[in-house]
């Protein structure tokens, strides 16, 4: 695979629009696992609003797409504060998502937006680069290895059921 390069600049308002339908329809999808598609639409809209509430323009937020060398958009990302961290201490920044458009997938370019999310990362100051990601989103878990990222934390889950007949008492 070659490698790529990517320059990364300030989504227009029409990609931020786009770029927020495509995340808010992934995290309804994700959290659709696990509670019911209105209240997973619900809480993907109402995340929107508390880490972005001047949308584009959210102070310390970087919403931007990715040009390969054609200038032709192959991808965006949002990095942003660690937010586990106050406000006042934050030395992390947080890739609160990464996509490759479909035409530009398989080709290296997600790589090449990690490595310019943490030149931009580095360049704001921060020290580390923190992420989240599905434990069955295998090909993202295989990219962030491949970049030098180690799993930090990891959670379990297990459905359970109430057997029909018994009793809690």
């Amino acid at each position: 695979m070659d490698v790529q390069r990517v320059t990364l600049r300030k989504m227009t308002p029409s990609e931020y629009d786009a770029a927020t339908g495509h995340r808010e329809a992934e995290t309804a999808r994700e959290l659709g696992k696990f509670m019911p598609e209105e209240l997973a639409w619900e809480r993907a809209r109402q995340d929107t609003v508390r880490f972005l509430p001047d949308g584009l323009d959210t102070t310390g937020h970087h919403l931007v797409v990715a040009e390969n060398g054609s200038a032709e958009v192959v991808g965006n990302a949002w990095i942003g504060p660690d937010p586990r961290q106050a406000a006042a201490t934050a030395d992390s920044a947080w890739l609160y998502d990464i996509n490759v458009l479909p035409a530009f997938r398989r080709r290296g370019y997600g790589s090449a937006i990690l490595s310019a999310a943490e030149e931009l990362v580095a360049r704001e100051g921060w020290t580390s680069l923190g992420l989240n990601v599905s434990g069955d989103n295998e090909a993202a878990i295989a990219l962030y290895r491949r970049n030098g990222y180690d799993v930090e934390s990891m959670s379990l889950r297990k459905s359970v059921q109430h057997a029909p007949g018994t009793d809690n008492n």
